[in-house]
Formats: structure tokens, C-alpha cells, sequence
């Protein structure tokens, strides 16, 4: 299980040493659940690339202006800030999509 690439294991009847190996742990034993499992994952790393995307973007933006002479500190650190938060609040939407 430790080697492998994705590592799931079913909560009810896996042993404590595989549920504690697996990347992947699906609580009730129906293995119907696994392909749910994959589209939650994909979903989430789509919501991942949005973030670093603009991240990257705003970061970017901000360092020209800087470098322009348009930015200030302060407004690089707000910056930096409001692109954590909107991360946050990005990531925080996977939690109410139905799959």
C-alpha cells in the first residue's frame, strides 16, 4: 500500500495499519464510492490550479506596479493577503458541490 501511486482503503473492514497508509479512505465499504472519490479529486485540483494561477497573476500585476513605481509596500501586502484570502474562499467551494 505504501508503494503504490493512490493507496485506498475501506474504513469499515480495513486494518488500522492500511487506513493509516491509504491516501484515500473511504468510510462505509462500498466500493461504488470510488469513482466519486476520483471526480472529488479532480475537482479539487482544478480549484487548486485556480488558485495558484492567481496567486502567480496578482503577484505578478503587483511587482510591475512596484517596480513602476505605483505600488507601495502596504499595497503589496494587501495584496498578498486578499489573494490568500480569496484562495481560501476559492477552496472552501468544494465543500458545497454535490458529486
Amino acid at each position: 500500500m505504501a508503494l503504490s501511486n493512490v493507496g485506498i482503503a475501506m474504513g469499515g473492514l480495513g486494518s488500522d495499519a492500511t487506513i493509516e497508509t491509504a491516501d484515500v479512505v473511504i468510510q462505509d465499504d462500498m466500493p461504488s464510492k470510488i469513482p466519486m472519490a476520483i471526480n472529488i479529486g479532480k475537482q479539487t485540483k482544478k480549484i487548486v490550479w485556480q488558485n495558484i494561477i492567481l496567486a502567480f497573476a496578482v503577484k505578478v500585476i503587483v511587482l510591475i506596479l512596484g517596480a513602476g513605481g505605483l505600488a507601495t509596500m502596504w499595497e503589496a501586502v494587501f495584496a498578498d493577503v486578499g489573494v490568500a484570502l480569496l484562495a481560501i474562499l476559492n477552496a472552501v467551494r468544494i465543500q458545497r458541490m454535490k458529486f
